[in-house]
């Protein structure tokens, strides 16, 4: 379970934000001063994953753009000895190897990541949801789940408790506890019923993941929307081989979420030194 790539699907219309989505990726939206997908990229590269596969559609050429170097920018910050910004826009180009596959209609999640196959190849390969970010300790959130794979050599996907109430927005899984923060995963439920739901454990935008579930995505059949889903591909894949699930360490912000990406951008922007002073005696002088 060596894994060196990272695959983002990214080709979401992003309905959920219009108007601000009608002519921007929602993935380009910003946390204070940078778009969401840099943040979850920045977890991958932290977590030890050199090559960066992004899945994207229609209308998402900025992020290429974004993660490409800008010379007519770095010269002009450089002209103007600009050197604090230059070092910054000069550090996104370099993260990491980012390589583009397109998915050409919205055929859900797992047909997302079925676009990917050529480029992951025949390895183990991590998967990464942009609406989940995830501010982990002591070590970020994938780092967590690959070190918990490499362990049992076995895919392994991140989960956290959600009250039941909210059960039905999300996968669940059955599990037995076998360490700490691990379960071995017994089944998985996509948004089941409150009192349909096996557990309170309900599954996160991160997975690690083998290259045989490429073959099984393959054969999983559309759902009633005419979309492949993932959570049918693990359930498969969970009939072959054994899957775990780590409750990880840290904080996670559903960006997907309207409510969610405003509690980002306030708790993003308290712990900015440049900015936490200010912001919060402004946040005061509310009287909320």
């Amino acid at each position: 379970m060596k894994v060196r790539k990272a695959v983002f699907p990214a080709a979401g219309l992003g309905t959920r934000f219009l108007p601000a989505t009608k002519a921007q990726p929602k993935e380009m939206l910003p946390l204070v001063d940078k778009p969401m997908i840099q943040y979850v990229v920045e977890e991958a590269v932290a977590s030890g994953l050199s090559e960066i596969i992004i899945v994207t559609g229609r209308g998402k050429r900025a992020i290429e753009d974004h993660f490409d170097a800008a010379f007519e920018l770095e010269y002009y910050l450089n002209d103007r000895g600009k050197t604090e910004e230059l070092a910054q826009i000069k550090t996104i180009s370099e993260l990491a190897s980012v390589s583009y596959v397109r998915q050409k209609e919205p055929l859900g999640l797992g047909h997302a990541i079925l676009c990917a196959r050529a480029l992951v190849g025949d390895e183990p390969f991590a998967v990464f949801l942009g609406d989940d970010i995830i501010g982990a300790a002591p070590s970020p959130c994938m780092r967590q789940l690959l070190d918990v794979a490499e362990r049992y050599q076995a895919p392994v996907i991140a989960v956290e408790r959600v009250p039941r109430e909210r059960i039905h927005q999300y996968g669940v899984i059955a599990a037995r506890p076998v360490e700490g923060r691990v379960h071995e995963i017994l089944d998985l439920v996509e948004k089941p019923r409150p009192q349909e739901a096996p557990s309170d454990l309900a599954i996160i935008g991160r997975y690690v993941l083998p290259p045989e579930l490429f073959e099984i995505l393959g054969e999983t059949p559309a759902d009633r929307r005419g979309e492949i889903q993932l959570t049918d591909a693990l359930r498969a894949l969970r009939r072959r081989r054994p899957m775990y699930a780590v409750e990880f360490e840290g904080t996670r912000y559903d960006t997907g979420d309207k409510l969610g990406f405003l509690k980002a951008t306030v708790e993003f922007a308290l712990a900015r030194p440049d900015l936490a002073d200010e912001f919060r005696t402004y946040l005061k002088s509310l009287n909320l």
